[in-house]
């Protein structure tokens, strides 16, 4: 079994800054690409940014310079850097990753089960 848990979300003003940690565990051979989705109130969830196992990144136009993602593959871990943080980035964060497991099927898409970031004055 394979989990991702996320970590780093919370209360910040705007223009300010947070970090947030996405870990896999279990039984893992590889993973592929990993990534960071939002689902704001009301709204559908979209991709924010991912990264591919060899580095290789996209971002949504609405994040593009601001946000940062990054991998440490040795760890199993990504990270979603977010500065100049704006009250429409207010939303829960997913964690998101492609995995090829020691044992059973090839691959498993795994989702986080989320944390809150809330950009607010």
């Amino acid at each position: 079994q394979v989990q991702l848990v996320e970590s780093g979300g919370g209360l910040v003003q705007p223009g300010g800054s947070l970090r947030l940690s996405c870990a896999a565990s279990g039984s893992i051979f590889s993973i592929y690409a990993m990534g960071w989705y939002r689902q704001a109130p009301g709204k559908q969830r979209e991709l924010v940014a991912a990264i591919t196992s060899g580095g290789s990144t996209n971002y949504a136009d609405s994040v593009k310079g601001r946000f940062t993602i990054s991998r440490d593959n040795a760890k199993n871990t990504v990270y979603l850097q977010m500065n100049s943080l704006k009250p429409e980035d207010t939303a829960v964060y997913y964690c998101n990753a492609g995995v090829e497991p020691k044992f059973g099927p090839g691959y498993l898409e795994v989702w986080g089960q989320g944390t809150l970031v809330t950009v607010s004055s």
